[in-house]
């Protein structure tokens, strides 16, 4: 009897030892770390929207203010228009995006782990004609596109979107009454050169060019189709805001001290670009005169847009959506404004 006793007790103490190092092992665990991140990826547009990206690389300020983070190199990835730079960040290319508002929401719909943290600008964009379509555009205004060729960026870029609600508030179907051709800008600028379309949908510098260049005439500014909507973004992929949340803060940061810097100083920020672009000066200091865009950085002002544009792309794609058992994107589906109230203290 002693002897079973002893060994019951042998084997209740093997037990508690046994519970006791299990749970200091659970205590000492940590999580893992985020794997260690050397290069950034940024993705943007030729757009004179976009030049907070470029100004903020041309000067040294992302790789100088993401050091501390282990980043060693940040590289530009220049994307022809909104759609396949969301394409890229799908695939897990870009780490940070400068995009339109509407392109990371069609995206999230399809699956895009990512957010927008912070905005970039407003408006901006510009229906040019040909210009002996002048005129007729003058007379009849919006109907007079009925029949008509318009190149514009491919379905779920905002310039599709602006333009396909734009014409459905007009009584014209996007489908029906008009021949929406989807191309980049210099495409689209070389194709109402060429006669080939009749009038094109771009933000800017592009329609500034084509005016210019006496290839078309601009006849609307987005801002009096939309007024105050929003445009471009600054989108922080799934990874970014997981993993590295204090690199977010800081790249948020040299994003608002670029657009401020871009705000101050118009004429530097053209130069920029132009340099960038292989693009005239002068030029671009016209365009930046001339056109609607505000630059910006509080995502707020990009809200109320966004959540329209996700119904909006939602209605134009809703059977394909709804037989995937697909909702409508909220607010909270799109924005993530933490980061950006935790660097301008905001919360």
């Amino acid at each position: 009897m002693e002897k079973r006793t002893a060994v019951i007790g042998w084997i209740v103490a093997a037990g508690i030892i046994a519970v006791v190092v299990f749970g200091i092992g659970c205590i000492e665990e940590k999580a893992p770390a985020p794997p260690e991140m050397t290069t950034l990826n940024i993705g943007y547009q030729p757009s004179t929207h976009q030049i907070a990206a470029m100004l903020a690389y041309e000067k040294g300020w992302w790789e100088r203010d993401l050091a501390r983070f282990g980043i060693e190199k940040v590289t530009m990835k220049e994307f022809p228009s909104g759609p396949p730079e969301m394409h890229a960040m799908l695939s897990g290319d870009l780490d940070i995006a400068y995009v339109g508002v509407a392109p990371p929401i069609a995206a999230m719909y399809e699956g895009l782990d990512a957010k927008i943290v912070a905005g970039v600008q407003t408006q901006g964009s510009a229906i040019v004609v040909r210009p002996e379509l002048a005129d007729e555009y003058k007379r009849e205004g919006a109907l007079s596109l009925k029949g008509k060729k318009i190149a514009t960026f491919p379905p779920g870029s905002i310039q599709h979107t602006i333009l396909s609600k734009w014409l459905l508030d007009n009584g014209i179907d996007p489908e029906k009454d008009v021949d929406i051709k989807a191309m980049g800008p210099s495409d689209a600028a070389t194709a109402i050169g060429a006669k080939t379309v009749d009038a094109v949908f771009l933000p800017s510098p592009t329609p500034t060019i084509i005016e210019e260049e006496g290839k078309g005439v601009i006849v609307e500014w987005s801002g009096s189709m939309w007024q105050n909507h929003a445009c471009c973004c600054l989108v922080a992929s799934g990874r970014m805001i997981r993993e590295h949340p204090e690199m977010l803060k800081q790249i948020i940061k040299t994003h608002i001290n670029a657009t401020e810097y871009e705000i101050a100083h118009p004429d530097e920020a053209a130069e920029i670009y132009a340099k960038w672009e292989n693009a005239n000066v002068a030029t671009i200091k016209h365009s930046i005169n001339a056109t609607d865009m505000r630059w910006i950085h509080d995502p707020r002002l990009e809200i109320e847009s966004g959540i329209e544009y996700a119904k909006v792309i939602y209605e134009l794609n809703k059977d394909r959506y709804e037989s995937k058992g697909i909702k409508v994107l909220e607010a909270g589906d799109i924005f993530d404004t933490r980061f950006y109230d935790e660097v301008t203290g905001k919360r």
